[in-house]
């Protein structure tokens, strides 16, 4: 009798078995010729908006993995819904508390605060894998007892050997051992021996899957490279996949947002969660950040992580919203925006299936722009407890740092580079340049004149004003200075422009 089932999810996912393809042997799951299954409330009404982030804690937050946790963050906050974090430490050997300090130090340094989570507890949890492993059992025995999985006793010599046959054929590495039809009394048997067995999961042989992903539209699968997999290792600890499911399920998450990377692992969850009865949510998978040269973004090209940033002197204000552009847009030619300013634009249906390509350079001309969009009084404060800890200002008092922020603000981006702006300003070899050949006619030509012009420009507060007007004002005035005293004051290491920048730091 031909077999054909459809799976729908949310939005829609859709699983096609060919007609006449032999069925599997499920004991007790048996598939209706069509269903739908879309996530709900109680009554009835669409599910809440629940997204989660789910860090592994085996190193630095990545930059990609830091716009990911931001895009869920931004969905969730414009729906009204909850941010979820969720650490994924089932690599024992890599995962260490330190890391995923470290991870959620980042994240709340980024702004991205989330409402459950392993510190802040909530409804769902615990938020560890490590902390969850009884009820991975528990559904992995409904599995086994469902017939969606069965034990499987081969050695890993055997399994080895079957993928040496399928590379030889030319076939992909599907599972093609006994076990999946084995009898009652086999498997008894062996489990009276003590065989270690792993939960293989039933695959149908043919048929394809089909979701409509909310960033990539319509992806599918071909069921017949897939083959029975693993979802509870021999040592008792379940696989990855398994463990994503049983997650995102139990706590009632609505749309899954997440790296490209993970787009494969949804066909085998997608069959998890049909065996288990649940409610599929809606996928979006979004591209990978690309290095200039179009690769996948790594260490070799330089700092990756948000911690390295932050040591750089970059503001989280200026990560976000570059973070955000990578890959997303309002629509418009605008580039500057605040959180809020993206909580309240953002949609999912404007972020590109394309990679989007990472540019230091930009990241630090937008970190200038925040910088200088900081409250005067503010910003100058920062250039002044900056220069303070690094020990180039020993006091504060007189107003020269002030008037040394002014003057440099709008060409320093990172508040780091405030230090080597101050001391080039202050190293200047006046004395040198001033006894220097060159300088002889200058300084025979009534120098001094100069120097009493320029406090005489400040006294009037003029030279003032000019500072105010900022960076085109400051070189219109110092043109117009120039003319004035009817001598050439441009920017470059002259004799006159030593006097003219000494005299500046002297008031």
């Amino acid at each position: 009798m031909a077999a054909s089932a459809l799976l729908t999810g949310s939005p829609w996912l859709r699983m096609r078995l060919l007609p006449d393809a032999p069925a599997r042997p499920f004991r007790h799951l048996h598939l209706r010729r069509s269903f739908s299954v879309r996530a709900s409330g109680a009554d009835g009404s669409p599910a809440p908006v629940r997204v989660r982030f789910a860090p592994s804690p085996t190193g630095n937050l990545h930059v990609g993995g830091a716009r990911t946790a931001l895009f869920n963050y931004l969905f969730a906050r414009s729906k009204g819904g909850r941010f979820v974090l969720r650490v994924e430490d089932t690599d024992l050997e890599r995962s260490t508390r330190k890391s995923e300090e470290a991870v959620l130090a980042d994240l709340a340094w980024l702004g991205l605060d989330w409402d459950e989570g392993p510190d802040v507890g909530g409804d769902f949890g615990p938020y560890r894998q490590s902390e969850r492993n009884s009820l991975y059992k528990q559904y992995a025995e409904k599995l086994l007892d469902s017939g969606a999985v069965y034990r499987c006793f081969c050695s890993s010599e055997e399994l080895e050997q079957m993928k040496e046959v399928a590379k030889q054929r030319q076939l992909p590495p599907v599972y093609m051992g006994k076990w999946a039809s084995a009898s009652d009394a086999e498997v008894q048997q062996e489990l009276e021996k003590g065989t270690p067995y792993t939960y293989r999961f039933r695959v149908p042989k043919e048929g394809s899957l089909k979701i409509s992903d909310l960033i990539r539209g319509e992806v599918s699968w071909n069921l017949d490279t897939l083959g029975d997999f693993v979802i509870m290792r021999s040592n008792g600890q379940p696989v990855y996949n398994f463990c994503v499911t049983v997650d995102d399920a139990t706590m009632q998450i609505s749309h899954v947002i997440r790296a490209e990377e993970h787009l494969p692992n949804t066909l085998r969850q997608a069959l998890i969660y049909k065996a288990l009865g649940f409610a599929m949510p809606s996928f979006a998978h979004v591209s990978l950040i690309l290095a200039p040269d179009r690769s996948k973004l790594s260490k070799r090209h330089g700092a990756t992580s948000v911690g390295q940033y932050k040591n750089m002197g970059y503001l989280p204000q200026a990560m976000v919203n570059y973070l955000a552009l990578l890959g997303w847009g309002d629509g418009t030619e605008n580039e500057f925006f605040t959180i809020d300013d993206l909580v309240q634009k953002f949609t999912i249906n404007r972020v590109n299936k394309s990679g989007a390509v990472f540019d230091a350079t930009k990241l630090k001309w937008m970190n200038g722009q925040h910088l200088r969009s900081f409250p005067h009084d503010e910003l100058i404060k920062a250039f002044e407890d900056r220069w303070t800890d690094t020990g180039i200002l020993q006091e504060s008092e007189s107003g020269f740092a002030k008037e040394a922020a002014e003057l440099l603000k709008d060409g320093i981006d990172l508040i780091t580079d405030a230090d080597a702006a101050l001391t080039n300003l202050l190293s200047y070899p006046l004395h040198t340049t001033l006894s220097s050949e060159e300088a002889k006619p200058v300084v025979q030509d009534k120098i001094s004149e100069v120097a009493w012009s320029l406090i005489s420009a400040y006294d009037s507060g003029e030279l003032g004003q000019a500072l105010a007007e900022g960076r085109d004002g400051w070189q219109k005035w110092v043109k117009g200075f120039g003319k004035s005293i009817k001598r050439k004051v441009c920017p470059g290491p002259t004799p006159v422009n030593h006097v003219f920048r000494f005299v500046l730091l002297c008031f």
